[in-house]
């Protein structure tokens, strides 16, 4: 029974790759993004028999591109806010699907304090208790001022920081925000806080390997969020009067092509799946920065590392595939 069994499995693998045929999966530049894709083509390939291929990728040029060739297949981390129209004219012409969530929390902004000060200072989760302890946030310049981190200068993220520090009297409080000058910068100033255990309030966003680093607590506003008045004002550049809100989650998708979706439906079953939230992605970018490894690299570490995770996706069987290729 076994060897006959042996005989027909190059037959029944044969049979779902020719059901799945070639599918190419767009790889972006960016950490989560490259391992997503990674993990998708072995999966792919090894669970199901797919002719997986990855192509370099980034957010609109994608978009445009399987909207209007069809290709690549697979988009598995896209920041959909970015290209809202384009998806949307896909998906309503029947050439795109919205096949899940690849980050589950979708990507997060926030006014952050570390967790080692929230610890001592448990009132700090508020606004309320930061303005409390302000002056713990020494400012290098200035005696009398405290200090917020906010975006470098020229990136879009300087704009909604600036509206939500003013909506909070963030200035009246006695604060003043503090231009990192890059992403390096304002990265470094949350890992010289840590080294130090000092005070540090600023702006972030994850999932990066810096939150998975040094972990922080997102201080609440107490205002909920406001989505009407965050896309209609605060991250407007003219918006004279902003009002406090917290910042709504990008909406982070895996998007495919309507093709591979009817084509290989047990494969888009497992991309639809498939989801990370933002404290396990930012470990493992954390992971990713201290051995300098690429997705692929990460891909293999995550897959022999948490087999629970990823095997729970998969039927059984399919599972055991992919188990006995790595």
């Amino acid at each position: 029974m076994k060897l006959g069994y042996l005989a027909l499995l190059p037959l029944a693998l044969s049979a779902q790759a020719q059901e799945c045929g070639t599918v190419t999966i767009a790889e972006m530049n960016w950490g989560s993004a490259s391992f997503l894709a990674n993990m998708d083509r072995f999966i792919l390939e090894h669970g199901f028999g797919c002719e997986a291929e990855l192509v370099p990728g980034d957010t609109m040029p994608t978009t445009t591109s399987m909207v209007e060739k069809g290709q690549p297949d697979i988009a598995p981390e896209l920041w959909t806010n970015s290209a809202k129209e384009a998806l949307a004219r896909g998906v309503e012409e029947q050439r795109l699907r919205f096949a899940g969530n690849s980050l589950s929390d979708g990507g997060e902004e926030g006014f952050w304090v570390p967790q080692y000060l929230f610890e001592q200072y448990p009132e700090m989760a508020k606004i309320e208790g930061v303005l409390k302890h302000r002056a713990l946030f020494e400012h290098p310049e200035s005696d009398d001022l405290s200090a917020f981190y906010g975006c470098p200068a020229g990136w879009t993220c300087q704009i909604t920081v600036e509206h939500l520090f003013n909506a909070l009297n963030l200035e009246d409080a006695g604060f003043e925000i503090i231009d990192p000058g890059s992403g390096a910068g304002l990265a470094g100033s949350i890992a010289k806080a840590y080294e130090r255990q000092e005070p540090w309030f600023g702006y972030y966003w994850a999932p990066t390997s810096v939150l998975g680093k040094y972990p922080m607590v997102k201080v609440d506003f107490g205002s909920g969020i406001d989505f009407e008045e965050y896309v209609e004002c605060t991250t407007q550049v003219e918006c004279e009067n902003p009002k406090v809100t917290m910042y709504p989650p990008s909406a982070v998708h895996t998007v495919t092509t309507e093709r591979f979706a009817n084509q290989a439906p047990e494969a888009y079953k497992y991309i639809a799946t498939r989801s990370f939230p933002n404290a396990f992605m930012n470990g493992l970018l954390a992971w990713m920065e201290d051995n300098q490894a690429d997705g692929e690299e990460a891909m293999y570490y995550f897959m022999e590392s948490y087999p629970e995770i990823w095997q729970a996706w998969l039927d059984p069987a399919i599972a055991k595939q992919v188990a006995d290729a790595l």
